[in-house]
């Protein structure tokens, strides 16, 4: 009898265990996470815009020759201060000098033209003057001297020309400056009014920066702005002197010129730091946020606000205006008063529980070591007084 029950047992309990495989497990509880929360409120902003600068000449200057040649000498370099009048560069120069000597040979042949026929002029017209010839014959002479006059003054002319070419081969500044850029080396053949030295002429200074185009509008010729260099306290202020009418090809933004006081000029090139008054928002009543606060909601940009009845969040939208240091000033979708997440908002969903986190607080540490130490010389100094005693004795 009892071999008949075994057979029926295992069955009922193999039974058990499939039924148990097959049901589905009970959910596990959803953990509530706890999120830091700020209250939304309104307070000012600390700075307006601010835009980095480059402190550059007034006039700058791309030297070239006005011939085209083989460079063969350069006399100065990059950062050099020039005077007007120092020699920068020089071709070479045979070539024009021959074609001047040419223009001089062809000036001593037309002046010989000249002065034969004038000498004819002269002695026709003393013919003409006792009845010898025909007053058409003298008018005839008198045109061939005409023309060779004119060869004369032609050839002259050309001999000019010719003597400037050759003295073009000369490279010379024709203002005091610094040298800003050497676009040219000895030993390259260059065409006329190619850019072989860059000079930026004494004199003043503007600080020339990039303005984006949904603020260029604000920024009008003769506003004020401050300007201050890196690393320095004191700003100097400037005034906006050009706006350019057309964006950059490649970075579309305007620039911006600023005209500063020749007495605080800074020094060329420097970077510096330009803030606009058209510009500054300092003091404006805004609501900001920390930019940790911020979760992608596709194109836009939301935040997750705290409902304190049920502790659960919601995904808030809302829409940005701009920046003010490292935080975001937010234009809408939040109002003063509200509790935001400010931190982990990338593992939160719609309707989840969370607790407020609170910071834990640590009692000061106590410095073991320290206190191991006294314990050693006290326990070494109480042995230490038996055994100088013992040998007293």
């Amino acid at each position: 009898m009892h071999s008949k029950l075994f057979p029926t047992a295992l069955t009922l309990i193999a039974a058990a265990f499939l039924l148990g495989a097959c049901s589905k497990p009970v959910p596990s509880a959803e953990p509530i996470r706890a999120v830091k929360v700020l209250t939304v409120g309104v307070e000012g902003m600390r700075a307006g815009g601010e835009f980095a600068g480059e402190v550059r000449a007034r006039v700058e200057s791309r030297l070239g020759f006005r011939v085209g040649g083989k460079i063969v000498r350069r006399q100065v370099e990059l950062g050099q201060r020039v005077k007007a009048g120092a020699i920068l560069a020089q071709l070479d120069p045979q070539d024009y000098q021959l074609a001047a000597q040419a223009a001089k040979a062809q000036v001593t042949a037309a002046l010989t033209n000249r002065d034969l026929a004038a000498a004819d002029f002269k002695r026709y017209k003393e013919l003409r003057d006792q009845n010898f010839i025909s007053g058409a014959e003298l008018e005839r002479r008198d045109a061939a001297l005409k023309a060779a006059q004119a060869q004369l003054d032609q050839a002259q002319a050309q001999g000019s020309a010719q003597g400037n070419q050759a003295a073009y081969t000369t490279l010379v500044a024709d203002v005091s400056g610094v040298v800003t850029a050497v676009e040219a080396e000895p030993g390259q053949v260059v065409a006329a009014g190619t850019p072989v030295v860059r000079i930026a002429q004494d004199g003043p200074r503007d600080v020339v920066f990039a303005v984006p185009e949904d603020k260029v509008a604000q920024i009008k010729s003769g506003s004020g702005v401050e300007v201050r260099a890196w690393g320095a306290q004191a700003s100097v202020r400037g005034v906006v002197r050009e706006v350019a009418a057309s964006a950059d090809p490649v970075t579309r933004t305007f620039a911006v010129k600023v005209s500063l006081p020749t007495k605080d000029a800074l020094a060329l090139g420097a970077t510096v730091t330009v803030m606009p008054q058209a510009l500054d928002r300092s003091g404006v009543q805004v609501i900001k946020l920390p930019t940790s606060a911020l979760r992608q909601d596709g194109q836009s940009s939301a935040v997750w606000v705290l409902d304190t009845a049920s502790m659960t969040v919601k995904l808030q939208p809302i829409q940005i205006a701009t920046a003010d240091g490292n935080d975001v000033v937010v234009a809408g979708g939040l109002q003063p008063g509200m509790q935001v997440v400010a931190a982990g908002v990338h593992v939160l969903s719609p309707g989840q529980k969370v607790t407020v986190y609170k910071e834990k607080t640590t009692l000061a540490p106590v410095n073991a070591a320290q206190a191991a130490m006294q314990s050693i010389a006290t326990s070494a100094s109480t042995v230490a007084a038996p055994a100088s005693a013992t040998v007293a004795k």
